[in-house]
């Protein structure tokens, strides 16, 4: 199991940016897909970006040229830079980790969620 604790959400006017940090622990194999989803209370969860360990990025069309995903291995933490900021991006963000288990299986694992709200 992969624990994932999320950092660097808040309130933030229209225009502004964030940052958020994803930090993942656990004793797996590896841990291979991490990223970043949203919710609302109209919507379902819905992806914003995913990066691969190799670095393969894809992002949501909502974000794309605002947000940008980055990842250091070593650390096994993700980042969510978030620019340009508009009130639809208001939300709670979850960090997901996809990772291969010790006995080589495939799971994934969610955090708590952090608020992120932008104000028009």
């Amino acid at each position: 199991q992969v624990r994932l604790v999320e950092s660097g959400g808040g309130l933030v006017q229209a225009g502004g940016s964030l940052r958020l940090s994803c930090a993942a622990s656990g004793s797996v194999f590896s841990i291979n897909v991490m990223g970043w989803y949203r919710r609302t209370p109209e919507k379902q969860r819905e992806l914003v970006a995913t990066i691969t360990r190799g670095g393969w990025t894809n992002y949501a069309d909502a974000v794309k040229g605002r947000f940008t995903i980055t990842r250091d291995n070593a650390q096994n933490t993700v980042y969510l830079q978030m620019n340009s900021l508009k009130p639809e991006d208001t939300a709670v963000y979850y960090c997901n980790a996809a990772y291969t288990t010790r006995a080589l299986t495939s799971s994934n694992d969610w955090g708590q969620g952090t608020q992120v709200t932008v104000s028009s």
